[in-house]
C-alpha cells in the first residue's frame, strides 16, 4: 500500500504522523512524505535552511520513511497566503500522481496556522475525485501547537474519528521529533516532549489503548 503525508513545514509530518508512519512502515507500506516549505521565519538566516532539511533526514531515518520531498516554497521569507493558489495546488497533485497513494495525510482545516489551513485546501483540490488519479482514503492529523489552538467554533473543531494504535512507536516518535531541536519547547507548551507523549496517551485513552494518534476521515470510498 502507498502512503502519502503532505505537510506544510518540517516536523509537522512527526507531530501529526510520526508514529503512524512507523507502524506503516513496520506494516510494509511504502510512505512518501512531502514538504511543502521550510517552515522559517526572516528573523532565521539562509543557513538555517540546510539545518530544516538535515532535521527532516535524520527524522527521515529514524521513521526508516523514504526522504522527503522539498517543494521549498516560499523560501525563508513568503508564506503561503503571498503565493497563488494554483502554485501550492500543482505540486500536490504532481506528487500525488507520482506516488499513487492509497492514503493521503494532511492538515486539518481548522489549525489556526494560515500555511496548514492553505495546505488542507490545496490538497483537497488537487486530490477531488475527478483528478488523474482517484485517492481512496484522505486523513487530517493534527499538529499541536495549532491545531489545539483553533477558535471554539464547531468549523475549526478538530473532532477525530479515526484512532491509530502507536504505543509500539510511540518511543520512534519522540525520537523523530528529537530531531528538530529547535521546534522542541519547554512543558507546558504543546511542542514539548512531554505534551506529545501526553497527547499520544490521552487518544490512546479515548481508544482503548496505551497510546494513540487520531484524525479526522475526509474521505474513503471502497
Amino acid at each position: 500500500m502507498n502512503v502519502l503525508i503532505i505537510a506544510a513545514h518540517p516536523d509537522d509530518e512527526v507531530l501529526g504522523v510520526g508514529g503512524t508512519i512507523s507502524r506503516h512502515v513496520d506494516e510494509g507500506d511504502d510512505v512518501y512524505t512531502v514538504i511543502m516549505s521550510w517552515g522559517v521565519a526572516s528573523r532565521y538566516e539562509p543557513e538555517f535552511i540546510q539545518q530544516q532539511k538535515a532535521n527532516a533526514l535524520n527524522a527521515s531515518k529514524i521513521l526508516s520513511v523514504n526522504e522527503p520531498v522539498f517543494i521549498g516554497l516560499g523560501g525563508a521569507d513568503k508564506r503561503f497566503d503571498e503565493f497563488p493558489f494554483l502554485d501550492i495546488i500543482k505540486p500536490i497533485e504532481e506528487n500525488i500522481q507520482r506516488f499513487k497513494p492509497d492514503i493521503l495525510y494532511t492538515h486539518h482545516r481548522g489549525d489556526s496556522n494560515t500555511d496548514h489551513q492553505i495546505t488542507f485546501k490545496a490538497t483537497m483540490s488537487a486530490a477531488r475525485v475527478i483528478s488523474p488519479f482517484l485517492v481512496n482514503k484522505i486523513l487530517c492529523y493534527e499538529t499541536l501547537s495549532s491545531t489545539d489552538q483553533a477558535p471554539p467554533f464547531s468549523e475549526y473543531t478538530f473532532t477525530p474519528n479515526v484512532f491509530v494504535n502507536i504505543e509500539k512507536y510511540l518511543d520512534m516518535k519522540l525520537d523523530a521529533m528529537k530531531c528538530y531541536k529547535y521546534e522542541i519547547r519547554d512543558y507546558p507548551h504543546p511542542r514539548s516532549l512531554e505534551s506529545i507523549e501526553f497527547q499520544a496517551k490521552i487518544w490512546g485513552h479515548k481508544a482503548a489503548c496505551k497510546a494513540a494518534e487520531a484524525f479526522v476521515l475526509v474521505r474513503e470510498i471502497i
